[in-house]
């Protein structure tokens, strides 16, 4: 059985390996033995050394200077701490016993001689010692030195052997493989790789020969009626009025048709196999396209004329897994224009409605005024219709307007400081005459100290009423409405809390879309406008607006608006 690459590479490494922990842990071993025996020449027998020199040096200033006797006492106790070495113990208690016999009899005492001869036998003995050690570690150094030499021969010897023969195991198939793939990537689906050893390269030698047979058999399929389909699909999107991008899952351009050519100013040959970001870097149109997902339509200039393109994108999915996506800039400028001169149409009618339906506004109000004259009570059941009709026209012809002005982006804003209890009271005061019709009592909670807030008022009015209307409409009669208004971060919060039939969830986030109606609403007379108006207006000056609901216990509307910078506080 013939060994792996994987085991023979593992194997020389371990070697390897293994030799310099070899190396390593020896050189830790003799390093440590020769510090050893440093150490204890430096311990034993200097530091002995050391404490005669200074013994001497008392001894000589003795009988003359008696102050050198405490030096000799130290210098003496450290030596008797340190004997070491055999007849150094002998000669330490001669210098003590001759020592005591001085310190009795400091002017009498006549032994000098005979202490410097104990404290210079203490020498001798260290000296000797020092020699000793010194021979022990030079063999110490030489016997490290055999072993480190022989370790690093064997080590240089394993080395030089793995680095001259394994090259030649890997480069040998490399060069033949890479030969191989060179044939492939001439086309040369025929060519066959030869590799009888049963290793890596023996396995990868027979992927590379079954690669080939496979390409060689998808060359002499059906390859030419598979590019005739693909040029033929090319030539259809390029037909197409719609800008078409194809990216794969790297973000790379696959694919750009003539009208993206167009819209983006770019070529496919330049473009087609380079990163899309990339690319993007110098191309606004481009950056605005890969960062958009949805949302509003795109505004391009072509052909010195200004067109409108919607963006869709379609991932692609092969084997469950995603292999990039198809990004589609439909243009919509047709219908673009159509929608504007529906909005105009719209404007332009419900502005001539109004002063009609303002003259009958009026003409009702004198028709029930009784200097005028007094009707029957059939005559005021068709006047209160008539009034009734005509308020309900000039409140559709007011939001048609409104949602002009929101598909046109002119919405007029008139801002300046305002204070919440003055939009309150200014609402209730709207609807307070119909909450009574409807026996709904409304209340009123706003907390004191609310900081100025810089709205359009009349606008804010609006939406506040329209929340109230609408509670109105879809409570029973005799509800409590409330009104709650607070301040929450920096914003004050307006909340209308009524007590009617709630909201499915699967409809709450659709509530504020222009012309929906909750599915079962027996209500009919509304546009379906209000509460689309509301959302745009109250964005436009910076604010949130949400709806909360639970079926069959009411609803909350709500939106929160930012309070002026520095801006006092007032009570309502």
């Amino acid at each position: 059985m013939q060994t792996g690459i994987k085991t023979k590479l593992t194997a020389g490494l371990l070697i390897l390996f293994a030799v310099i922990l070899a190396f390593g842990g020896l050189g830790i071993f003799y390093v440590k033995r020769l510090s050893a025996d440093a150490g204890k020449i430096l311990k034993d027998n200097h530091i002995s050394l050391e404490y005669c020199n200074h013994m001497l040096k008392a001894l000589n200033e003795f009988p003359e200077d008696l102050s050198m006797i405490p030096v000799f006492e130290n210098n003496l106790k450290l030596e008797e701490n340190n004997i070491t070495e055999p007849g150094e113990f002998e000669a330490t208690v001669e210098v003590r016993q001759l020592f005591e016999q001085f310190k009795k009899d400091p002017r009498g005492f006549q032994d000098y001689r005979r202490i410097r001869r104990a404290i210079l036998t203490i020498e001798d003995v260290n000296q000797i010692a020092i020699i000793h050690k010194n021979v022990v570690a030079a063999n110490t150094a030489i016997q490290a030195t055999f072993w480190l030499t022989l370790i690093v021969v064997v080590l240089s010897l394993a080395a030089f052997t793995f680095v001259l023969n394994f090259p030649s195991v890997i480069s040998k198939p490399i060069r033949i493989l890479s030969e191989g793939i060179r044939e492939i990537a001439n086309k040369n689906y025929s060519k066959r790789v030869q590799w009888d050893k049963h290793d890596e390269f023996g396995k990868l030698a027979e992927a590379f020969n079954s690669m080939a047979e496979k390409l060689d058999e998808y060359e002499h399929s059906n390859l030419a009626e598979m590019r005739f389909e693909k040029n033929r699909i090319e030539t259809i999107i390029n037909k197409m009025n719609d800008g078409v991008i194809v990216l794969n899952d790297k973000n790379k351009i696959l694919f750009f048709n003539a009208v993206a050519e167009n819209l983006f100013g770019l070529q496919q040959q330049d473009t087609v196999g380079q990163y899309a970001p990339d690319i993007a870097l110098n191309n606004d149109l481009l950056r605005t396209v890969l960062q958009k997902d949805g949302g509003k339509k795109l505004r391009i200039v072509t052909g010195g004329k200004e067109n409108f393109f919607a963006r869709e994108s379609i991932p692609i999915q092969t084997d469950n897994t995603a292999g990039g996506i198809v990004i589609i800039l439909r243009n919509v400028t047709p219908f673009q224009e159509l929608d504007a001169a529906k909005t105009n149409f719209i404007a332009t009618i419900s502005h001539e409605l109004k002063t009609p339906l303002f003259a009958l506004k009026v003409g009702g109000q004198l028709l029930d005024d009784e200097r005028v004259g007094r009707l029957n009570s059939d005559q005021s059941e068709i006047l209160s219709s008539i009034r009734s009709n005509t308020e309900r026209l000039l409140k559709i012809t007011d939001e048609l307007l409104n949602m002009s002005q929101v598909e046109t982006g002119k919405i007029q804003l008139k801002v300046g400081p305002v204070k919440a209890c003055d939009i309150v009271d200014k609402a209730i005061g709207a609807v307070g005459w119909q909450a009574g019709q409807l026996h709904m009592k409304l209340y009123k909670e706003v907390e004191d100290n609310l900081p100025v807030m810089q709205v359009d008022e009349e606008k804010v009015t609006w939406v506040l009423i329209n929340f109230l209307t609408n509670a109105m409409k879809y409570s029973d009669s005799g509800s409590d409405i409330r009104i709650r208004v607070k301040e929450e971060e920096g914003h004050v919060s307006f909340m209308v809390i009524d007590q009617g039939r709630g909201i499915e969830e699967k409809y709450l986030s659709y509530i504020f879309d222009k012309y929906f109606k909750v599915p079962g609403t027996r209500e009919r007379s509304g546009t379906g406008l209000g509460l689309a108006i509301s959302k745009e207006f109250i964005e436009a000056l910076g604010g949130r607006i949400w709806v909360q609901s639970i079926p069959g216990k009411g609803s909350i509307f709500g939106f929160s608006l930012a309070t002026m910078s520095h801006a006092g506080q007032v009570n309502c």
